[in-house]
């Protein structure tokens, strides 16, 4: 093999280029190491049929199944407008459902013959909607012609493997392209230590590879496993710890609040106790302020817990020590909304340098991307000399220019926006590096908290600030029950009489960019796919039509800065009865007169970023409503979702159902195309012990061997997963 390892081998020199091709483009894979580690997602076994009910929408499928009948239409169409159009209409079935193909044009004649009824067969291809029931349009199949047949068994075994695939690549020809790499599995270097594997009864890697693609009994996939989690488990623990034991050893300035100086002043303003989680919070991060290591926190609390009052204390303690605090935010919107309130907050003692400045005050200036140039050097001028204590900013606080008098603190706002890497790069602008506090109002499950974030320390606020209102939440089938639209509609303008204000919250903007129309991309022959509502759209349709005489006014990421803000003050000034906004509302902004809320596509969205959403309303001391409105049938998975959210407003339950009900890579990050996430056997909500236990064996290995020198499988396995390409979730986060 020309010295390169077997594992490392490129699989266009053992599939051939072309399937290699498809391999690293729709799945990532590029050598034989990566083509053994992707795992198969489920098995088939022979005479056992797969579940037609549960089918996903949207989603590339495998399933196995029995043809009940085929049938060939003929129609006419403006290809074919003789009545020569040919559709092949094939009925499949298993023990829990029924299914329909469909096959147009040249492409019936093949199926037609292969495809008779009491055929069995593996079908592959996208769930989509058609006439409201579910379909496969044009899937590719593999007949299944019973146990003699040699190109099943050589590729089955008792137990069919399928395998993640793509709409180019199908199961069972993945499954060959392991079938030709298999042997390369006795190579595999074992990352876990012998002595934990031992310890644990765990299988040896090559034998867990082979079990894992071949099994001969269930017990052979349930051992794999077991081995297999190990690995993803204590791989990115050994990561995860030793970023914390490299970041225990750097040094950095403590900051201790003086007793009588900023934050007391700023305390004795404030016209409300603090709840005691805010007060138990505070406390665990003035401590980590105080040590001479820098803090890395993570503040995690529901919608509207106070995090923003918590961390704005924290910035106050760090500039009453001498230091500067930074803010970042993940939009303009976002920063813009940050700045006015802490600013309001704050009152006289944010206007430090100026007339009718208090005492102690400091300065607070605003940081983006699109401010004026003269703007924009007065900020960085406060910056440079330290006359600004606190910073609140979006990507434009990274760039080389902006330079810092002493950077202490940096308050990262939703952390799943931002990558380690630009963390970083604002943390190397301290002349020690500053302490931490990511903030995050989407909750985490605890071993989510400790695979994404395992580098970070937790802290979370899960109690409501008194005054806060109940959300009512309801879901509103508009395709089942029209009426229910036309009432939702009803209910804004009641909530508009009452004197309050609402939004409504589109999946698009609706301008020439983002038009599928335009973007020429058109739904497949047999598809009924309307494109995501559109913020434009719609505003124009309520103008005109069920709100018409309201006062509604759109918001969207493309308007330009000056005129979001002028948008968003005319809505927080109460001039505006109803924004017609995409998501980008979606945090942070704090408008205690909404009281209501439309999501129009429900469906389109997930459960945390609608839980995100829905947290906008009942802010104040009139109770929320929040609308889900969806079209999609009521036995489908998505209704399924939007019910769930519906029923609770607890927001730990929900990204435990969200987990559940999403692919685990989802969760961490990656692209949601069936991109390879690096937990491919790990479940993430049920392996909560195996996840536990590694940190803590990674935790023991890391302190012993920072350097791993006496691993070098470890080494390569760690390689692997922070490898340039795919930086994973420890870069997305």
């Amino acid at each position: 093999m020309g010295g390169v390892p077997a594992l490392q081998e490129p699989l266009k020199k053992v599939l051939g280029p072309a399937t290699a091709k498809v391999m690293a483009e729709h799945l990532g894979l590029h050598t034989v190491g990566d083509l053994l580690h992707h795992y198969p997602r489920r098995y088939e076994e022979r005479g056992q049929l797969t579940h037609l009910a549960d089918l996903p929408m949207d989603e590339h499928v495998t399933v196995v199944a029995q043809v009940a009948d085929a049938r060939l239409h003929s129609f006419a169409s403006a290809k074919a407008p003789r009545g020569k159009g040919q559709r092949l209409e094939v009925t499949i079935t298993d023990a829990s459902g029924r299914l329909q193909l469909v096959f147009f044009g040249n492409g019936v004649h093949k199926p037609h013959k292969d495809l008779l009824p009491g055929t069995r067969a593996m079908f592959s291809g996208k769930v989509s909607l058609f006439n409201r029931r579910l379909q496969l349009a044009h899937p590719a199949y593999e007949l299944l012609r019973g146990d003699g047949d040699e190109a099943v068994e050589s590729w089955a075994g008792a137990l069919i493997p399928i395998y993640p695939a793509t709409a180019k690549l199908e199961s069972w020809k993945i499954g060959k392209a392991v079938q030709t790499v298999l042997p390369s599995a006795q190579e595999a270097l074992d990352p876990l230590p012998d002595s934990l594997r031992a310890g644990r009864g765990l299988l040896p890697l090559p034998e867990a590879l082979l079990k894992i693609h071949r099994p001969h009994t269930k017990a052979d996939i349930a051992d794999a496993r077991a081995r297999l989690k190990w690995d993803e488990a204590f791989v990115l623990q050994v990561a995860l710890a030793r970023r914390r034991h490299a970041e225990t050893h750097l040094p950095a300035v403590p900051r201790v609040a003086g007793p009588d100086g900023l934050l007391a002043a700023f305390d004795d303003r404030l016209p409300f106790t603090l709840t005691e989680g805010q007060q138990k919070v505070s406390h665990e991060i003035f401590t980590d302020l105080a040590t001479p290591h820098p803090m890395h926190r993570l503040l995690q609390g529901e919608v509207g817990s106070g995090k923003t009052m918590v961390a704005l204390r924290a910035m106050l303690a760090v500039v009453d020590a001498g230091g500067q605090a930074a803010m970042l935010a993940p939009t303009e919107v976002l920063a813009q909304q940050h700045h006015r309130s802490i600013t309001e907050m704050m009152g006289e003692l944010a206007e430090g340098g100026m007339l009718g400045g208090a005492e102690h005050a400091t300065k607070v200036v605003l940081l983006t991307g699109s401010m004026g140039t003269a703007a924009r050097r007065h900020a960085l001028l406060d910056l440079a000399t330290g006359e600004a204590g606190i910073v609140i900013g979006t990507h434009a606080l990274i760039e080389d220019k902006v330079q810092f008098h002493d950077l202490g603190l940096v308050v990262v706002d939703e952390q799943h926006r931002f990558g380690v890497e630009q963390r970083d790069a604002l943390r190397g602008k301290g002349k020690q590096p500053p302490h931490l506090l990511v903030m995050t109002a989407t909750p985490i499950p605890r071993t989510v908290a400790m695979t994404v974030f395992g580098d970070l320390e937790t802290s979370v606020l899960d109690q409501l600030p008194a005054g806060r209102s109940p959300i009512a939440s309801h879901v509103v089938p508009a395709a089942d029950k029209p009426h229910f639209l036309a009432r939702a509609w009803e209910r804004v303008r009641e909530e508009v009489e009452a004197g309050h204000q609402a939004y409504v919250v589109c999946p698009r903007i609706g301008d020439e960019e983002d038009d599928p129309k335009k973007a020429g991309k058109k739904p497949a022959e047999g598809e009924e796919k309307r494109p995501p509502l559109a913020v434009l759209d719609v505003a124009e349709q309520l103008g005109r039509g069920p709100l018409e005489g309201l006062k509604v006014e759109v918001l969207h990421g493309r308007m330009h800065p000056d005129d979001k803000d002028a948008v968003m003050r005319r809505f927080a000034a109460g001039e505006t009865d109803v924004l017609v906004a995409t998501t980008v509302i979606e945090v942070g902004v704090n408008v205690p007169n909404a009281t209501a809320m439309v999501i129009m596509d429900a469906d389109r969205f997930g459960v945390s970023q609608l839980h995100q959403l829905r947290g906008r309303v009942g802010r104040g001391s009139a109770p929320g409503l929040c609308l889900l409105v969806t079209e999609m049938p009521e036995a489908s998975p998505a209704r399924q979702r939007l019910n769930a959210v519906a029923s609770t407003l607890d927001g730990f339950e929900l990204s435990r159902i969200d987990l559940e009900q999403r692919r685990e890579g989802d969760v961490l990050g990656q692209a949601q195309s069936g991109a390879r996430s690096s937990l491919r056997v790990l479940a993430v909500i049920e392996d909560e012990e195996v996840i536990a236990e590694a940190r803590a064996e990674a935790a023991a290995v890391v302190a012993a061997d920072p350097e791993l020198e006496r691993l070098p499988g470890l080494r390569t396995a760690l390689d692997a997963l922070l490898d340039d390409e795919r930086e994973q979730y420890l870069e997305k986060g």
